[in-house]
């Protein structure tokens, strides 16, 4: 088994990354790992980190040296992964990376620094970033992950190697659930295609019946709006399993790294906090609040992504396509909804769906987006 198995449905970048880390004069000091999500952007990276650190001569990614163990768990000492759980990176965020990756590697030959949002980057951070990349330390490796290369600054684009993924195949993650995480084949199948082929959340399908449950409430939403009354309703009910979901996500994790903190200071059994113990609990608190905002953001997009999907098979059987349904359990119920609309109404459905995941990521109430949304998805 080596690092590149997880890697689903990517041979040409596959070649690409395993050329690079066999040829020194193939290697540059910057790339930049792009591909819509779910296409394994930062799984891509993460096993180029490891190829890079890899001890087998002539067989870069072995995936069973000590090198390539620890840097896939997230404990090489040479390899530093960033993964915000915020809406964005800070400047201050950006100074210490920029710091760590001016050191010497301690015991690989790289230092690597894997960027997974770096869409996330500030101007400012991103302007704070791009003197190191401009100016490289001699053995270390930039990193990093974006939708696409139109959300990096240009100046940061152009000093990158590109390394552009696609969508994999519905076969090749289901494959690759079967082959990694022992999922029953019918139940992967099931669930890299109700995922639209997005790795992560057609795992989560896959083991996660609650997650099913979910999707499927969301679904109903398209099935059940009749009139003004039940588009406001199920809007609030939409943005509720949403926040339920973060919350669920979050809560028990809060409540670990405030225990954590308050053991730290020697505060646990305080009843009332010292003033000076104050701040630094209050800059816990403002970071859980930013991480909560991102998954109940992320929470909801998923749910408007799989609510599209069940508009994008109406199309499909309205124009008479021969590809497979998204959701073909529900082929019925989008068989009636095609015969009762035109083409042209599900495309405005679908641009209504569209127009609320864009309010949303620019920071537009998600109650009042979904709700303007639901009207619209009226027959």
């Amino acid at each position: 088994m080596s690092v590149w198995d997880d890697v689903a449905g990517q041979p040409e970048v596959v070649a690409q990354l395993r050329g690079a880390a066999e040829d020194p004069t193939a290697m540059t000091h910057a790339w930049l790992f792009t591909g819509p999500p779910g296409s394994g952007r930062s799984t891509a990276a993460r096993a180029f980190a490891a190829a890079l650190q890899c001890e087998r001569v002539g067989e870069p990614g072995c995936g069973r040296c000590h090198a390539c163990r620890t840097v896939l768990a997230g404990t090489h000492a040479d390899v530093q992964v960033v993964a915000t759980e915020k809406l964005s990176i800070g400047v201050d965020d950006v100074r210490v990376l920029v710091q760590r990756a001016a050191r010497r590697p301690s015991s690989g030959p790289w230092r690597v620094v894997l960027v997974e949002d770096a869409d996330r980057f500030t101007e400012q951070s991103a302007n704070t970033l791009l003197k190191s990349i401009e100016e490289p330390p001699p053995r270390t490796v930039w990193l990093l992950c974006a939708p696409s290369p139109e959300d990096m600054v240009t100046t940061i684009q152009s000093r990158c190697r590109p390394v552009r993924l696609r969508v994999p195949s519905v076969d090749d993650v289901a494959a690759l659930l079967v082959r990694r995480d022992g999922i029953d084949p019918t139940m992967a199948a099931h669930a890299a295609r109700a995922a639209q082929s997005h790795v992560g959340l057609a795992r989560r399908l896959a083991r996660d019946e609650g997650a099913r449950l979910r999707r499927r409430q969301v679904l109903q939403l398209a099935l059940e709006v009749t009139g003004v009354g039940d588009a406001v309703v199920r809007a609030g009910e939409l943005v509720e399993v949403a926040s339920e979901e973060a919350a669920a996500a979050t809560a028990e994790r809060d409540a670990a790294e405030r225990a954590a903190l308050l053991r730290s200071l020697g505060a646990e059994a305080a009843g009332a906090l010292p003033p000076a113990l104050r701040s630094q609990v209050r800059a816990l608190e403002d970071d859980q609040k930013k991480r909560a905002t991102r998954s109940k953001r992320d929470a909801l997009d998923r749910s408007l992504v799989d609510l599209a999907s069940l508009y994008r098979d109406v199309l499909v059987v309205q124009l008479g396509a021969t590809v497979e349904l998204v959701n073909a359990e529900l082929a019925t119920e989008v068989a009636t909804m095609a015969r009762r609309s035109a083409p042209e109404q599900t495309l405005t459905r679908l641009d209504a769906v569209g127009r609320a995941r864009t309010r949303i990521a620019a920071n537009v109430n998600p109650l009042l987006a979904v709700e303007a949304m639901a009207l619209a998805l009226r027959p």
